[in-house]
């Protein structure tokens, strides 16, 4: 991340936000108050709301201007739309795009899928749970404070059950537990490690291979955990990375087949509705380019129920 910090100091004291921003990054005001829109410019250690707020002595001003490569002023629109999947009183669910973060960065590079969420029900979704940046798939959101509160225990207490798909590099086993604990790589930021070896937290994934061909596999998981990057970490330690992952070394490209993202797609979601308690079954259509490998293999999507995994 790249960002710029100063202390208002001398001129910049009661000048107006905006204003002082463009003179110490020598930005336009128009651009200054971009970045003020999209979050990236905070006082205080707090994101700025209001561009024309003066400030005082000694205040730090911090303007995000750069996040996984990326200039909040270039931050586009995600490739496809938000899909709603399902709606009702107490409930949202939607297809997350690719690409998008699922909750606010410090620098709202892009916006999230909680912004998106808020905007289409014209109040503040209630955030359950969350997909990496590049998955794309199933998300719910509670509409109340009290369905928001029941989804979140159903997560946390592994009652929800979850179907992923993805794209791996050839040769896949047939199927199993990983069950190696996760901990962060003190060697890679930004990246966790599947071992042993560490004092990591309890993760469980169960995988079926749909298909082992010579330039990739596809492979179902069964999450019983919901840890950070479970998923990922899980196939690198089976050392089959999913394709499209750089920072877990998945190829970009397999079979003559591209893989511009990180492959993996939360397909499917079970559990019960937080209000009436009747099972609620949401799924996301497999998006163009996770598809093209299912066709190319001619392997077809899973359908029906997620098998639940007996408890570890």
């Amino acid at each position: 991340m790249k960002r710029r910090t100063f202390r208002a100091e001398g001129a910049h004291v009661g000048r107006a936000l905006v204003e002082a921003v463009a003179a110490e990054l020598a930005l336009p005001v128009a651009d200054v108050r971009r970045l003020v829109d999209v979050g990236a410019v905070y006082v205080a250690g707090r994101r700025a709301r209001d561009g024309a707020v003066k400030l005082l002595a000694t205040q730090v001003v911090t303007v995000v201007l750069e996040e996984a490569g990326q200039s909040p002023l270039e931050a586009s629109k995600p490739a496809a739309p938000m899909r709603v999947l399902f709606e009702d009183a107490d409930v949202i669910a939607v297809d997350k795009p690719a690409g998008l973060n699922a909750q606010p960065t410090e620098g709202r590079v892009g916006g999230s899928l909680v912004d998106l969420v808020s905007e289409h029900l014209g109040r503040q979704a209630g955030l359950v749970h969350r997909l990496d940046r590049e998955t794309s798939g199933v998300t719910v959101f509670g509409k109340t404070p009290a369905a928001t509160s029941a989804l979140a225990e159903a997560f946390r207490e592994g009652t929800a059950r979850k179907r992923y798909l993805a794209a791996t590099g050839p040769g896949l086993p047939a199927g199993g537990t990983v069950d190696l604990p996760l901990s962060k790589d003190p060697s890679r930021p930004g990246r966790w490690r599947a071992t042993r070896a560490a004092n990591g937290v309890p993760a469980w994934t169960d995988y079926r291979t749909l298909f082992a061909g010579e330039a990739f596999s596809l492979v179902e998981l069964l999450p019983r955990t919901g840890r950070t990057h479970q998923l990922r970490a899980h196939l690198t330690a089976l050392e089959h990375p999913i394709l499209g992952d750089s920072r877990y070394g998945g190829a970009g490209s397999a079979g003559g087949l591209l893989a511009p993202r990180c492959l993996l797609h939360a397909h499917a979601l079970e559990l019960g509705h937080p209000r009436t308690g009747r099972p609620l079954r949401l799924e996301a259509p497999v998006p163009e380019d996770l598809r093209a490998f299912f066709e190319s293999a001619g392997v077809r999507v899973p359908e029906g129920s997620i098998v639940a995994s007996d408890a570890p």
